[in-house]
């Protein structure tokens, strides 16, 4: 199997797998458009040149037409049969004329990708094929300076991204600062919803300084996602410059907003008084391919984990995983709970272990039943 999808890559069927949402085949060959003209004066010439030597020589219909092509094309290959002096001058005519829509053909072709917008449609539409394999990804709104330290944090975890911005040099600026995926595109519109392929994302981040960008974008990908009729909403994640701003993006549907001025001031304050803390958060948290990782997750409703006390689970003697708080479904937070602490419905457990432990442990929490290797423990 792993030798036929590499022959599948290789030979480009990877690309064709996923097709994209947004088709630019018809804009693409509307650019042949302009080759109307040159077809249509070369299947005159091919006409006039075939009745002629049926006329003036009386050539057969199948001579005419060869004697037509090899003598437009000036290819050079002579007379098939003997040719009257009017018919010498008729072929003076018929080589002239084809030359006039040689060089007309040419020039037109010349136009069409170098004028034209040939190559970067298709260019984009390579990149729409290859933004068609990504699943459970996000979709990053407007390039600043914030989308530059993202996209570096992104690419170290290996999380998938696309980045959306409607300035003309954001092929230029992807090139720049490596951006596996990217669309030229307004950023609320549908348009750039089915080009970055929304519809299988995980989620949308605005980093727009303004915030009426952020509003515009979270109002479209909620009325988009309705559209859609997902299970699973989309996490929106939102930058503010101000706590106003943040609890406005709240209240109009952003799962999580970040104020920059805020996270700084925080940052700063945790240096100044706990600088030894800050320096194990930057070596274990925010280092790529880290032992040690840090996550929060819902637990389900039908979790057989409800109601039941944490040590249970016994995650820290099976799989290394330790909790280290509850969030409840009323907000309430349960700092380094208790093994007889019991998870109430709607809770979110904060865990800490690394990537493999944590992702296991989702999976056994969250199971209907309780699994089989716990019941004799």
């Amino acid at each position: 199997m792993r030798f036929i999808r590499n022959i599948k890559k290789a030979i480009g069927w990877e690309y064709r797998r996923s097709k994209p949402e947004f088709d630019l085949d018809r804009e693409i060959y509307s650019q042949f458009r302009h080759f109307r003209l040159p077809l249509i004066l070369l299947q005159f010439i091919m006409m006039f040149g075939t009745l002629g030597y049926m006329i003036i020589d009386d050539f057969t219909i199948l001579d005419a037409i060869y004697q037509t092509g090899i003598t437009f094309t000036t290819v050079g290959f002579g007379e098939i049969a003997p040719i009257s002096n009017a018919g010498r001058l008729f072929t003076v005519t018929l080589i002239i004329f084809g030359f006039m829509v040689f060089t007309l053909s040419i020039t037109t072709f010349i136009q069409v990708l170098v004028r034209g917008k040939f190559l970067e449609l298709y260019k984009e539409r390579n990149m729409l094929y290859k933004i068609a394999r990504l699943r459970n990804h996000f979709v990053i709104f407007n390039h600043n300076e914030y989308t530059i330290q993202l996209a570096d944090q992104f690419k170290q975890n290996h999380i998938p991204f696309v980045i959306v911005d409607p300035s003309d040099e954001i092929e230029e600026l992807a090139t720049k600062y490596n951006y596996p995926y990217f669309v030229k595109e307004e950023t609320y519109t549908e348009r750039a919803f089915l080009k970055s392929h929304l519809s299988s994302a995980k989620g949308v981040i605005s980093l727009s300084k303004n915030i009426a960008d952020s509003i515009t974008i979270i109002a479209s990908v909620r009325l988009y996602e309705k559209e859609l009729g997902r299970k699973s909403p989309y996490l929106i994640i939102c930058n503010a410059e101000s706590k106003k701003d943040t609890e406005r993006l709240k209240k109009l549907g952003a799962n999580k907003v970040v104020a920059p001025p805020e996270l700084m001031a925080k940052r700063v304050s945790a240096m100044a008084i706990r600088p030894d803390m800050e320096n194990v958060l930057e070596e274990f948290l925010y280092k790529k391919d880290t032992p040690i990782d840090m996550e929060e997750f819902r637990i389900n409703d039908d979790s057989w984990f409800i109601d039941q006390p944490i040590q249970d689970a016994h995650l820290r003697d099976k799989i290394k995983v330790s909790i280290i708080g509850i969030t409840e479904e009323n907000g309430r937070f349960i700092q380094t709970p208790k093994g007889t602490t019991r998870v109430s419905k709607g809770s979110k457990l904060l865990v800490i272990g690394n990537q493999v432990g944590i992702a296991r442990a989702k999976k056994l929490v969250n199971k209907k039943e309780k699994p089989k290797e716990l019941q004799y423990v």
